[in-house]
């Protein structure tokens, strides 16, 4: 009546040892560094929009620590002008950046790094997040951020 079943089961095709395994840790160290790199283009970003000391500090921070989780891998690095809207409002003048919104976005990226950073016990990783969102906090309310 049933016909027997000629393919394995996807459960035994997921023991499969033809293609490679990351351990946890590996997973951790690819996921920390994603969210370090993407917090560094946002750092680029502001560094770009409002050059500071900090700044610059911070982001070679960045960069050293995702150089690091990448096996001596420089992370790329962003220059950001802001773009000339087409416009007649704006006459040719650069559109007025929305930094309080770009100090949000690091501070949210700065604590899924954190919260990676912790699960994997690096604490170098640890403490440098968690003073970027100090960092980030503390500007966002200085140019007004809800």
């Amino acid at each position: 009546m049933y016909e027997p079943i000629r393919t394995k089961s996807v459960h035994t095709m997921a023991d499969d040892t033809s293609y490679p395994h990351r351990s946890r840790g590996e997973e951790l160290d690819i996921q920390l560094a994603g969210h370090l790199a993407a917090l560094l283009a946002l750092t680029d970003e502001l560094r770009a929009l409002s050059p500071s000391a900090a700044l610059d500090d911070a982001a070679e921070q960045l960069a050293h620590q995702v150089a690091r989780l990448r096996d001596g891998v420089r992370p790329p690095r962003s220059a950001v002008a802001a773009a000339i809207l087409p416009h007649s409002s704006t006459r040719g003048r650069r559109p007025q950046p929305h930094l309080a919104a770009l100090h949000q976005r690091a501070h949210a990226l700065a604590g899924r790094a954190l919260v990676v950073a912790a699960s994997r016990a690096d604490t170098a990783a640890a403490i440098l997040a968690a003073g970027r969102m100090d960092a980030h906090a503390d500007a966002s309310r200085l140019v007004g951020a809800p």
